[in-house]
């Protein structure tokens, strides 16, 4: 057992008493003891939980991918390492963790298992929005949830819409109570979760978060996803039948497409990382093959396949490409915390969702070509099933196409060239 799970650590401000643990094949998770969920209190603290978390989710994490296998363990050792909170302010009792600190902790979780990492991705980026448009009692309430090891999961867009934009779920009023009724997909982390944030339109046609009780009545998560890649998120379906919500667990985000802010540019930052982790597992596994594994091609006349000078150059050229792609995303968190570090203006709101463009584009492209190069360097025998070695590039392909860096190509050119500032959108 993780000395994680082991320590008991003070506990979660507004923590209740809960049940104890998930366990494996659990339709839906139970609450973790809020004695046995970590705080944490520092930066240095969450970057290593998150490398001790990355050696152990990293074990196992080909067979969760070959089998299907649902990382409901994994999990609860994540959500009882405190890593889930780090986003907190330090004034509602969490680490108040900076930019630079998050995009690593997910970079590394992801460099373990992507789809184990990409879970909790979404908690984060509704933190954000609950930092940007929550009120006081709204933060404590919520807050107070993460702290005490609950996660946030998602309920994603409208399926087989004309637009992405579309919403057909709704929150009304009956009876004097609030109630939501819609059906979402790409829903990660639902599954997981024991709160469900999920867009909707109220009676006044405007855009607001809504958090369901996962446990609630009308609640219904759907185990559907069958994407190639990102196999465990279970990223399916999630249909809200008159499900009774509180008032407090309704947030404005419509005032976000009109009030600039951090909350798209924070998501989309850690939507970067988890490429970069995808890129860094591509490549550790195609060094550690042509090592160990590889035999040198016929015309090399070598010994081993390492020596081969053509292989040699193209490692060089991946290792100058992943560098590249880290070290724009660490600049690229660095300038959201200075950012942040002021009010947030029209101007720099622009420039946070530029630098982040330029992070999506360089970890989208190494994510791709290292999951690509590795076969092509370490050679027919890398292809066997029982490796398992294409998930890389499943995970890449799939987890990629978040958000087309063809946009972001026009997003930086229309910057540069015109002045146009990024659009916001509601999605964000």
């Amino acid at each position: 057992m993780s000395d994680i799970l082991q320590r008991r650590p003070e506990a979660a401000p507004g923590a209740t008493a809960l049940r104890t643990t998930l366990r494996v094949g659990d339709p839906r998770p139970l609450p973790l003891d809020p004695g046995r969920v970590r705080v944490i209190r520092s930066d240095a603290e969450a970057l290593d939980v998150a490398r001790q978390l990355a050696g152990e989710f990293a074990a196992g994490a080909a067979e969760r991918d070959r089998e299907r296998r649902l990382p409901w363990d994994e999990l609860d050792r994540y959500s009882a390492s405190g890593l889930g909170g780090i986003a907190v302010p330090r004034e509602y009792g969490g680490a108040g963790a900076s930019y630079a600190t998050i995009a690593e902790v997910f970079r590394l979780l992801c460099a373990a298992d992507p789809a184990l990492g990409q879970i909790p991705q979404n908690q984060f980026g509704v933190l954000a929005a609950i930092h940007e448009i929550a009120s006081h009692a709204q933060k404590q309430l919520l807050y107070g949830r993460v702290l005490a090891g609950e996660r946030f999961g998602n309920a994603g867009p409208a399926r087989g819409t004309a637009s992405m934009l579309a919403q057909t779920t709704r929150l009304h009023r009956e009876d004097g109570v609030l109630r939501l009724t819609g059906t979402r997909f790409y829903s990660t982390g639902a599954l997981f979760a024991h709160w469900i944030p999920s867009r909707a339109q109220d009676e006044q046609d405007r855009t607001v978060m809504v958090f369901a009780p996962r446990h609630g009545a009308g609640v219904k998560v759907i185990d559907d996803w069958t994407g190639i890649g990102q196999r465990t998120t279970a990223s399916g379906s999630v249909q809200f039948s008159g499900v009774e919500v509180e008032a407090d667990s309704v947030l404005p985000v419509w005032q976000l497409i009109d009030r600039p802010g951090l909350s798209g540019p924070a998501s989309q930052l850690i939507q970067a990382a988890i490429d970069a982790g995808i890129a860094q597992a591509a490549v550790d596994d195609t060094l550690a093959f042509v090592r160990e594994r590889s035999r040198p091609w016929t015309d090399f006349g070598g010994e081993r396949a390492s020596d081969d000078p053509y292989i040699v150059q193209a490692v060089g050229r991946l290792q100058i490409d992943l560098h590249a792609a880290n070290e724009v995303l660490r600049e690229t968190a660095e300038t959201l915390d200075r950012i942040a570090s002021a009010p947030v203006t029209a101007e720099s709101s622009a420039e946070a969702s530029v630098a982040v463009a330029m992070a999506k584009i360089l970890t989208t492209e190494i994510a791709l070509e290292a999951s690509e190069k590795l076969f092509e360097l370490a050679g027919t025998a890398a292809t066997r099933s029982e490796h398992n070695l294409d998930r890389h590039w499943r995970n890449a392909r799939t987890h990629t196409l978040h958000d087309p860096v063809r946009w972001k190509y026009h997003l930086l050119g229309n910057y540069a060239l015109n002045g146009v500032l990024p659009k916001r959108h509601q999605w964000n």
